[in-house]
C-alpha cells in the first residue's frame, strides 16, 4: 500500500537529490510547501523555471550574476589587479561578508579531485591563466579551503602560475585545517586575508 501520494512522493525524490538533503529532511520541505498557499509553490516553481535563463557566468570572474560583468568586477571601486581565487560561489559569498577584501575573483567550480574524475580541464582554470597572460594581474591569492582536494589545488596553482610574472598568496592563519572556508565565521576570515602568505613574489 502506497501511503505517500505519488505527485508527494516525486517532490520528495526531487528534493532528496539536493546536496546535503536526505530522505528526512526531503520529506519535511516537501510537507512545508504542502501545507502553504498555492501562490506560494507557484511562485517557487516560477523562480525555478528561470533560474537558468536568468543566471549567467560572469565573463571575468565566472561567478553566477545577472549581469556581465557581474556587479563585483564592474565596481570601479574595486582593485583588478588582486585576484582571489576560490572554489565555489559560496566561497565568494562568505569572504564579501567580511569586508575585509577589496580586490576581484576568480571562481574555479570545484577543486581538482582524481578519485572522482575532476582534473585542472574541468575547473575554470584556463580561464585564470588567461587573466593573468593578459598583464592585468599583480598579485593571486590563493582561498581554496584547507580540505585535501582544496589543498591540492593551491599547490597546482602555486607550480602553475609560479614562472608568471604575478606575486602568488595563500590564505594564512585563521582557517582550521579540513575547513571549508564557507562555513568559517567572518573574523576569522578577514583575519586569514590579512595575514596572507606569500608564495611567490614579485621580481
Amino acid at each position: 500500500m502506497q501511503v505517500i501520494p505519488p505527485a508527494l512522493e516525486r517532490l520528495i525524490s526531487d528534493l532528496a537529490r539536493l546536496p546535503g538533503i536526505g530522505r528526512k529532511s526531503a520529506t519535511r520541505l516537501a510537507l512545508y510547501i504542502l501545507r502553504r498557499p498555492a501562490a506560494e509553490a507557484r511562485s517557487l516553481a516560477d523562480d525555478l523555471m528561470i533560474l537558468h535563463e536568468a543566471i549567467r557566468l560572469c565573463r571575468q570572474c565566472c561567478t553566477f550574476s545577472e549581469t556581465d560583468p557581474c556587479i563585483i568586477c564592474g565596481d570601479p571601486g574595486r582593485n583588478p589587479r588582486l585576484v582571489c581565487v576560490v572554489e565555489e560561489p559560496g566561497d565568494q559569498i562568505a569572504i564579501e561578508k567580511t569586508g575585509a577584501f577589496r580586490g576581484v575573483y576568480h571562481i574555479l567550480h570545484g577543486v581538482i579531485a582524481p578519485m572522482d574524475g575532476i582534473g585542472p580541464a574541468e575547473l575554470k582554470i584556463r580561464e585564470l591563466w588567461q587573466r593573468i597572460a593578459s598583464g592585468q594581474v599583480d598579485e593571486v591569492l590563493i582561498a581554496t579551503s584547507s580540505t585535501v582536494p582544496g589543498e591540492a589545488t593551491a599547490s597546482y596553482l602555486a607550480e602553475m602560475l609560479k614562472e608568471s610574472h604575478v606575486r602568488i598568496s595563500r590564505l594564512a592563519c585563521g582557517i582550521p585545517m579540513g575547513m571549508d572556508i564557507k562555513y568559517a565565521d567572518e573574523h576569522t576570515l578577514a583575519k586569514a586575508i590579512e595575514s596572507r602568505q606569500i608564495l611567490k613574489n614579485l621580481p
